[in-house]
Order: structure tokens, then sequence, then C-alpha cells
């Protein structure tokens, strides 16, 4: 937007704090090479635009505001004579975008010195060169050691969820392996019991019988209800007596084992009915290896099943083999996250999930919103822990304002109300030197913000800490078919 050209005059150009130390051969260049333009109300740049021009206000009201998630936030509102913005990195040519980063415009008609791009490069470089290498250093040195840092939080991340996945795979590993060992051993036993009751003289009807009660035994194992303890207590006294009352010995040593496996008196009844006397013995101990080795097999698919669910997890963390952009479940992504933190989490927390199941999916970046989860996952348990290691993680979602809202609430100390302004500026970290970087929340404010169109916000007292994430249900009008497929 152009506005109405006035006289320059150097004079009121010098009254200027940004140009009060130059001579008066440099501010007659300046009005030489720029102009003073007035402005009515409204737009005098739009965010996103070619950045051609430098302003400098002399007099009236800006308004600076970013874009968030489709909405005009406003960010800087000020009458201040002398204040500037526009194309302030001019000075480092092409190799940064130049484009406007915000939207400015005025409330009442206000004047500004505006002074071309180009022109203002030519300026700093010709004036003052000392100062562009400085800032030069400063603006490409923070963005390499952004990098830099954010490669090594990225790393040191990764090392902390391989450490917390490797110790919950080795759980279900470890007991796959102890009960592969054991059902070895019993299997080996119930071919010795076999062998003893094979060589004894008995019909081929009591044989026949004896293997239909293994068979419609094992059947009952997988079967077997969930008792409660004093129920599994009683049952256990039951079967012991009755053990004891027919003289099988170590009764108290079989009876735990059948029943977990589902099996009570009654049951005992029609073995001892289908069996001569002299074979209950060695038929209720072959029972019992063949109860042994089903449980066995039980708990071997179940450490298998947790592997594989492991290994499922953390494909879904990682999102491999599965396209960047597409139509995602955040409550996947969540289940995924918390699982690959549990090590990192401990049993101290308690983890709350009020998940609202009815939210569409959306359209995201999985594999991103997972590096957010993680983030504000994290710092979380690092709130808690900080205030003893004991409280609660409650993670919630729901549909706001048309936006999906993914909350975590914890309950520690909070964040304080003086720096709550800045904890999504890079580095800026509460945490102890070498602990913390101070880039988490800002990766995940540029993740959810300028890559989602979406909107990172706390909410904070102490004992009630809100980080809120609003993510749009809808992708934005630049996001191709192709992505979302």
């Amino acid at each position: 937007m152009s506005g109405q050209l006035m006289p320059c005059s150097p004079v009121e150009i010098g009254s200027l704090f940004l140009f009060e130390k130059l001579s008066p051969e440099q501010l007659g260049q300046l009005c030489s090479a720029g102009r003073v333009e007035r402005f009515e109300p409204g737009p005098v740049y739009t965010e996103g635009e070619p950045a051609t021009c430098f302003y400098v206000m002399i007099e009236g009201t800006v308004v600076l505001s970013r874009r968030v998630a489709g909405d005009d936030v406003e960010v800087t509102r000020t009458s201040q004579s002398g204040v500037y913005a526009g194309s302030m990195q001019a000075y480092l040519g092409d190799r940064v975008p130049q484009v406007y980063n915000n939207s400015m415009r005025v409330t009442e008609p206000t004047r500004f010195f505006v002074l071309p791009g180009e022109k203002f490069s030519d300026f700093m470089q010709e004036w003052f060169p000392m100062a562009v290498h400085l800032l030069e250093g400063l603006f490409f040195g923070s963005k390499s050691t952004q990098r830099a840092i954010g490669q090594r939080e990225r790393l040191l991340a990764l090392g902390s969820l391989s450490a917390g996945l490797t110790h919950e795979l080795n759980n279900p590993a470890a007991a796959a392996v102890r009960a592969t060992a054991t059902l070895r051993e019993r299997v080996g036993k119930m071919r010795h019991k076999l062998a003893i009751i094979a060589q004894g003289n008995y019909a081929p009807e009591v044989m026949a019988n004896l293997i239909d009660i293994q068979d419609r035994t094992a059947e009952r194992v997988a079967k077997a209800p969930t008792l409660s303890p004093l129920e599994a207590s009683d049952r256990e006294d039951a079967v012991t007596d009755w053990l004891d009352d027919h003289d099988i010995q170590n009764g108290w040593q079989l009876a735990p084992t059948f029943v977990q496996a589902g099996l009570d008196v009654d049951w005992l009844n029609q073995v001892a009915a289908a069996v001569d006397e002299e074979l209950l013995p060695n038929a209720i101990g072959w029972l019992n290896y063949t109860v042994e080795t089903e449980l066995l097999m039980d708990e071997i698919n179940d450490s298998t099943n947790r592997i594989s669910h492991l290994v499922d997890a953390a494909k879904q963390y990682s999102q491999l083999d599965r396209a960047p952009f597409q139509n995602a479940d955040v409550h996947e992504l969540l289940d995924s996250t918390l699982l690959m933190l549990s090590g990192k989490i401990g049993q101290r927390i308690k983890v709350v999930k009020e998940y609202d199941r009815t939210l569409p999916k959306i359209p995201a970046y999985p594999a991103e919103l997972n590096q957010v989860w993680t983030n504000l996952i994290d710092n979380a348990v690092a709130a808690i822990n900080g205030a003893g290691g004991e409280g609660t993680l409650t993670v919630r979602t729901a549909l706001e304002h048309e936006r999906l809202l993914v909350e975590f609430r914890d309950t520690g100390p909070g964040v304080p109300a003086e720096i709550r302004g800045r904890i999504f500026d890079p580095f800026f970290t509460t945490k102890p030197v070498g602990e913390g970087t101070g880039l988490g929340l800002d990766i995940s404010w540029r993740i959810v913000v300028n890559k989602h169109h979406g909107t990172l916000q706390v909410e904070s007292e102490p004992g009630d800490t809100r980080f809120q994430v609003l993510l749009p249900l809808t992708a934005e009008e630049n996001d191709t078919i192709e992505e979302l497929a």
C-alpha cells in the first residue's frame, strides 16, 4: 500500500533515535534515497509479501501482527516515535528470504520515513561495515547453533527413548526366555510321567479316558476365569484338601497351579471317576504338567505379543514406512508416545487419559506431532519430579471451537507468571545447566503453529499446569490432495 508523499526534512529524520548519531551529510543522503509517506488508517504491508522497504515511524500509531492458525494475532501496538519495521534483514541480501515476517497497519494518520530495502543495505554496508559483519555473524551463528543444538537434543531424546524401549522390551523378552526354559523342563517330565503310565497294565479305554481328560483340561486352561484374591484363596484351600484326602503328595504345591488354570474340586472328581484309584496320583501329576505347559505357553504368547506391541508402538511413534503428511488419529499418536516414554514417566507418576474417541482424524505430520507430545510430556514429568516425584499427568482430547484440543495437565509447581511469556523462546530453559537446551518448546511451537497452522498455549498455577495444543480439523487450502493421500 502506498501513502501520500511528503517533504523529507533531514533535521526531522535526525531527531529519530535510530538516526541521531548520523552526520548532516548522511542524513541528507537518507532523505535523497528515501521518502516520507503519510498513511491513512489501514494496512501498510502484509506478512509473507516481498520485503521491499524499511519503515521508521515519525508520528502516529502502528500495530504489528503475526499470522497464527489463519488469524492475525497482535504482537505490538505503539505510538513511540522512531520505532521501525519492514526489511530489517536487507543487509543479508539473498542469503535469506527477503519477505515481511509480520503485518503492519496504522490506526490513525501516520507518517513514516520509508527507505527502499536495497538502499538500506547499501548504507549499512558503507557506513557500518564492522556492525554488518557482527550482525551477520550473530544471525547465521545463531541459526547454526540452533541447528546443532537441535540435532543434539534430538539425539539425546532418541537415546532416552531407545533406553526406555530397550528396558520395556527386556522384561517380556526375559519372561519368554524363562518360560521357554521351564517349558522344556516340564515337557521332559511329562514324557517321563507318560512312560511310567504306559508301563502299567491299563486297559485301552482307561488310557483313552486319560487322554480325553488331558485334552479337556487344556481347553479349560484357555477359558480360565479371573478370580479375586479371596476367591482364589478359598478355591486353593478346597483343592488342597481334596488332594490330601486322595493321598496326592505335595497337594499344597499343585493347588495354586490348578486354580490358576480354572480347575476346581468338581473337575478333580471327574478325573477320579475316570481312572482307577492306583492310577490317580500319576494321572494328577501328568495333568499338572499339562496345565503347567499350557500356562507357560500362554506366558510365552503374552510376552511375544507384548514385544510385538512395543515394536508396533515404536513404528507408530517414528512413523516408519508412512507418508509424512496424512490423516492421523491423535489418540494412536498419544498412546504410542506414552508407551515409548513409560520408562521415563515411571511408577510414581499416574497417567490419566481423558480421550474423546469421537474426534475425527486430522491432516497432520504424525512424526512431528509425536515430537511435540514427547517434549510436552517430558516437561510435565520433569516438573512433577522437581516437586517430589509423585503426581498425575492427565492427557485430554476434546473438540474446542471447531478445532481439536490436546491438553497435557500436570500437578507440578507451575510456570511462574514472570517467565510464562518467554518459555517458547529459543534457548530459554528453567532446567539446570546441562539438562535442557531450551529448544523443546520452541521446536514444538514451530511444529504446531508454523507447520500445522495450530495454536500452542499454556495456563498455569501451582498444582495445575496445562499445555494446550489446538489443531485444525481440515487442511489449509495450499495442502494438496496428494499430500493427504
